[in-house]
């Protein structure tokens, strides 16, 4: 018996912006939420914001993250903020307890109350923070739609996707930065772009290479210790670079084959968003036998009940996938 239904969209595009394979509405204006970190961070390393303060590939690693709150993440964010002689305080976003279980309990443990180094987003924020005090811009509005940090975030975003941002929706994300809403087949135009950047020119393909090469370097600062991100870039082994958003987005970069996957589900729930693209990374990457095995695993996860018992499994309809 099927007990749950959730329905969504999906693209794979190439760089060249032709759509390979697609479900569903995917010119559908979505807020792509945190999936679009790995393209915010473009300018991070354009300005040379990132160079000049001699921050490496952990810090970029983790200005494309949503992590978990765990403890290496805290300590890095908070020493890079450090290094620029500037404190978690000067971060925009707002405390947030810890995604990971363990650092929730750590905290309760300790009495500690969760700051805005725990917050998903504070790798991003100390990216903008980072940037705006290297071009010698407002630190404190770097979160302003207005601000010269968004909009050369905006500008990147529409040359990556090919849509005019200005043209659409835009509103407040849950870190309080601006987000734009874009169709799923610009998003995975990005991703394409990110897998096979040789089209861009040479500055840009140089900063994506390197934001490509430091999220597969560092899988656990992008997500954290058994969440689908860290995974499923540890199971890729350099192929698949891959970012999770809020409420059902998620995109994805296939090196090898240069090509991009963006998609959502309607109601946002995260287990079928992870379910459908760990399948469409099976059916499309190229992998070896024991990272596809891992991959389909994801694709098909199993319900266990407080007693251990296997009760059901989460399964994707309507996606073909290899034998």
């Amino acid at each position: 018996m099927t007990e749950s239904w959730h329905r969504g969209s999906a693209a794979v595009v190439d760089g060249d912006g032709r759509i390979v394979a697609a479900w569903g509405d995917i010119e559908r204006p979505v807020f792509p939420r945190s999936a679009v970190k790995p393209l915010q961070a473009i300018p991070f390393l354009e300005t040379g914001a990132a160079d000049r303060f001699g921050l490496g590939a952990d810090a970029l690693a983790l200005a494309c993250a949503s992590h978990a709150g765990e403890a290496e993440h805290v300590r890095l964010v908070g020493g890079w903020l450090a290094r620029l002689g500037l404190g978690g305080d000067d971060l925009i976003c707002g405390p947030q307890t810890p995604l990971a279980d363990g650092a929730r309990r750590a905290l309760i443990r300790d009495g500690a109350e969760p700051c805005r180094l725990h917050n998903n987003c504070s790798g991003k924020h100390a990216a903008m923070l980072t940037t705006a005090l290297h071009m010698g811009e407002p630190t404190d509005t770097y979160g302003d739609v207005a601000h010269p940090v968004q909009q050369r975030i905006a500008a990147v975003l529409s040359a990556m996707t090919g849509v005019d941002v200005d043209r659409q929706d835009s509103a407040i994300d849950g870190c309080g930065v601006p987000t734009w809403t874009l169709p799923l087949s610009g998003l995975a135009r990005a991703f394409a772009r990110l897998a096979r950047p040789e089209s861009l020119e040479h500055c840009r393909a140089a900063a994506v290479r390197r934001i490509t090469e430091a999220m597969v370097a560092h899988p656990a600062l992008i997500s954290g210790r058994h969440r689908f991100d860290t995974r499923i870039l540890a199971l890729g082994a350099g192929e698949v670079v891959l970012k999770r958003g809020a409420e059902g987005v998620h995109a994805a970069a296939l090196r090898s084959q240069g090509l991009g996957i963006a998609l959502k589900i309607d109601d946002g729930r995260a287990r079928a968003a992870d379910a459908l693209m760990a399948a469409l990374i099976d059916r499309f990457a190229s992998l070896p036998r024991r990272a596809r095995q891992g991959i389909r695993a994801l694709a098909g996860p199993e319900l266990v009940n407080s007693q251990g018992v296997t009760v059901g499994r989460i399964a994707v309809d309507g996606v073909d996938l290899p034998e």
